[in-house]
């Protein structure tokens, strides 16, 4: 008796099945072809939508009666494990499937596309004011320490208050900080002038070094065109010379003219010849 009972509590039994709710929402029902593509999901592993009401991704139930009713599931406004959560008023809220899966599928497809195909705007930022530089900075760049010491005399020379022994003017106070400051930076002006004109002149040596080189290799070439030149011209030249019918109807200034031509180009050729 003892092993009957216990074969027959080891066996496990059938469960029943939960009966599904039939509340429905007083809410209008949801039309899926009304909301955008990326608010809703018709993967049938996890089909769900944007819940309008808290803005949450909601799974939607759908049971296999003859009405094939679709319905959000019940949820809350707040999360998980909060104490006393208040319940959405969109569960339980009829949803209207009428868009199919490769439908949304391809709306997707084309709103990824769409968005991957947009430049983002160019941040153009307005440029950071640089400090306005001293006027001895100024003023130090433009002249040179003999013009500044020049420039200092003739005003002690005009000023009846830098002249006499009593203290500078504001104008004479000036002059002589850029004298003393251009007598300073005097030498590092001059060496960076030499090294100016050093650096100048190494590049235009280079440039004039690589004009010769690209003009060596093209020498050749553009020296047999000129000579071909010449020597076409010279052709036709003394054709037209030779010819009786342009020696009858010419005069005797164009002929001569013509004779000169070619006697010019003869020259222009017997050099060509010579310098190559």
């Amino acid at each position: 008796m003892t092993a009957s009972v216990r074969e027959i509590e080891t066996v496990s039994r059938q469960r029943q099945r939960r009966t599904r709710s039939r509340t429905i929402s007083h809410l209008d029902p949801i039309v899926v072809s009304k909301l955008p593509a990326h608010e809703y999901d018709l993967d049938p592993a996890c089909i769900s939508l944007v819940c309008p009401s808290c803005r949450t991704w909601v799974p939607i139930r759908v049971a296999d009666t003859q009405r094939a009713t679709a319905k959000l599931v019940p949820h809350h406004t707040e999360q998980a494990g909060t104490e006393d959560p208040v319940r959405c008023p969109g569960s339980h809220r009829l949803v209207t499937i009428n868009v199919t899966v490769a439908t949304w599928s391809r709306r997707l497809e084309e709103g990824i596309s769409e968005t991957n195909g947009r430049r983002a705007d160019r941040v153009i930022r307005k440029p950071q004011p640089m400090p306005t530089p001293a006027v001895m900075q100024i003023v130090g760049g433009l002249v040179d320490d003999k013009t500044a010491r020049k420039l200092q005399q003739t005003h002690v020379k005009s000023c009846t208050t830098c002249s006499a022994a009593t203290p500078r003017c504001a104008d004479g106070r000036r002059l002589a900080h850029l004298a003393a400051h251009t007598q300073r930076t005097a030498p590092l002006r001059r060496q960076r002038q030499t090294e100016q004109e050093e650096w100048a002149d190494k590049r235009a040596w280079a440039l004039r070094l690589l004009h010769d080189q690209q003009w060596g290799k093209a020498a050749d070439p553009v020296h047999k065109t000129d000579q071909q030149r010449v020597r076409d011209v010279l052709t036709a030249l003394r054709k037209m010379l030779l010819t009786p019918t342009k020696l009858t109807t010419s005069s005797p200034w164009e002929r001569a003219d013509l004779e000169t031509t070619i006697a010019v180009l003869e020259r222009q050729e017997k050099d060509l010849t010579h310098r190559w």
